[in-house]
C-alpha cells in the first residue's frame, strides 16, 4: 500500500504517476509495502528536519523507517518539491526525474542500502541509477534528460 500525500504547491504533480512508479519499483525489488510519500515545500520539510533529525534547512528526501523487514517495507519518504526543482537545475534534469529519483532513493533507504560510507554510496547510487534507466521508458516521471553524472551526490 503506497499513501501519497501532496501538501506543497510549488509544482503540480501528476500523484498517480508518481505512485505508479513506487509500485513499479516495489515490484522489481520484490517487495510488498506500507509507506507513506508526503510531497513538501523547502519549508516543511526544514521543520522535518529540525525536529527529527536537528539538521537545519530543507534537503531533498528524508526517510523514516517503521520496521521494514527483508519482504515488507514499512516507513515513510518526505520529499521536497522545492528541492526537486532546485537541483534540477543544478543537475540539469527536470524536477520531475527528481521527484522520481527520490522516490526511488527513498525505497533503497527502507530496503536497507546506506549512502553514509563512499562504498556503500556507490553501490546505492549504482541501483538507483539502474532503477531510474529501467523504469523511465514506462514512467515519463522517471525519464532521465540530465546531462550530469549523479554518482557524485
Amino acid at each position: 500500500m503506497i499513501i501519497l500525500s501532496n501538501r506543497q504547491r510549488t509544482r503540480r504533480v501528476d500523484t498517480k504517476a508518481l505512485r505508479a512508479l513506487a509500485v513499479a519499483v516495489l515490484g522489481d525489488l520484490g517487495l510488498d509495502a506500507e509507506v507513506g510519500i508526503h510531497l513538501v515545500s523547502a519549508r516543511e520539510m526544514a521543520k522535518v528536519n529540525w525536529d527529527f533529525l536537528r539538521h537545519e534547512g530543507s534537503t531533498d528526501v528524508i526517510t523514516f523507517d517503521h520496521g521494514s523487514t527483508a519482504e515488507r517495507l514499512h516507513g515513510e519518504l518526505f520529499i521536497s518539491v522545492t528541492d526537486a526543482v532546485a537541483q534540477a537545475e543544478e543537475f540539469g534534469t527536470t524536477w520531475d526525474e527528481e521527484l522520481a529519483r527520490y522516490v526511488i532513493h527513498g525505497l533503497l533507504h527502507l530496503r536497507g542500502y546506506d549512502d553514509l560510507e563512499p562504498a556503500q554510496r556507490r553501490v546505492m547510487k549504482r541501483q538507483e541509477n539502474r532503477l531510474v534507466r529501467k523504469f523511465a521508458a514506462e514512467h515519463p516521471l522517471a525519464r532521465p534528460v540530465g546531462r550530469r553524472d549523479r554518482g557524485a551526490r
